[in-house]
């Protein structure tokens, strides 16, 4: 991996500290709801899961770090969600 893109997946972890998750007041970094950061010259693909999963804010809280990635980053930005289950040894 080179040191741009290493560089990128780390202002992307950074400004997702400014997500918080509305029901328990702790942003998604903290939480370990993002598991996966990939940034390539023209794209990023963030994976990540919600503390449980019938979330009523998952919509809401996937777009907010969609688009604060996005704009951090300056590239076209997809977020999968991950398949894992969120227990609290994930913070």
């Amino acid at each position: 991996m080179s040191d741009a893109v290493q560089t990128m997946e780390d202002k992307v972890r950074d400004a997702l500290r400014t997500v918080v998750d509305p029901e328990i007041g702790m942003d998604v970094i903290q939480l370990g709801l993002i598991r996966k950061v990939d940034a390539s010259e023209n794209r990023l693909h963030l994976i990540m899961i919600l503390t449980t999963p019938f979330c009523p804010y998952a919509p809401q809280l996937m777009e907010q770090v969609r688009r604060t990635a996005q704009t951090v980053s300056g590239l076209t930005t997809t977020i999968e969600m991950g398949l894992e289950i969120w227990d609290p040894s994930m913070m």
